[in-house]
């Protein structure tokens, strides 16, 4: 069953290529297509009306594709944050079967294609094209295979400054914020330098 959830706030999307989780650098690295773990994924945040439409959606196309061996209702993967909304899913495999996936299809507002290098950033108002794909195994549910995303309102990268603000400010001539040299009158300074060149030890 093919479903668009609208207006949803994507949360640490990877959809610009395949990655997959490295246990070793403990995150997210970027992977071929054709590696076993690689897949496209974001995850979005909804409102409690988005989250219980997107339910009953889900409910419909299990009970569509359900035997009576299936258990009567799938298990819910939405979690509740903190402030009371919840946070959905949706994952593409990089393959299947051997054969490796097109990708997630990403478009702006006005419905033309982005750039192959765009990276979608979180915060973003997105529409994400899903198919919704019920299972039993090892439990029952319905994945939500990501096909596209439609950015409504980009969210602009925050760039992230190291440094916090210098109580007294270099002056402009001076970025190294150095005291100020009294200029001795040219007799005197060659005097001063007679005598340092005296009581150097070596």
């Amino acid at each position: 069953m093919q479903h668009i959830i609208k207006n949803v706030e994507a949360l640490w999307p990877r959809i610009n290529r395949t990655y997959k989780f490295d246990q070793q650098e403990r995150k997210s690295v970027p992977c071929d297509k054709l590696d076993p773990m690689a897949a496209y994924e974001m995850s979005f945040e909804m409102t409690p009306e988005q989250a219980k439409d997107l339910w009953n959606k889900m409910l419909e196309a299990y009970k569509a594709k359900a035997d009576p061996t299936w258990p009567a209702q799938p298990t819910n993967p939405f979690k509740k944050n903190e402030v009371g909304y919840y946070v959905g899913k949706a994952k593409l495999k990089g393959s299947y079967n051997g054969e490796p996936t097109k990708g997630v299809a990403q478009y702006d507002n006005a419905n033309k294609p982005m750039p192959a290098d765009f990276m979608l950033t979180t915060g973003s108002k997105v529409n994400i094209a899903v198919t919704l794909v019920p299972y039993n195994m090892r439990d029952a549910g319905v994945s939500m295979r990501l096909r596209a995303v439609q950015v409504m309102e980009l969210k602009e990268m925050e760039d992230q400054n190291p440094f916090g603000p210098v109580a007294d400010a270099a002056p402009a001539d001076d970025p190294f914020g150095l005291p100020p040299v009294e200029t001795a009158p040219k007799q005197e300074a060659q005097k001063a330098s007679v005598d340092f060149d005296d009581e150097i030890p070596f």
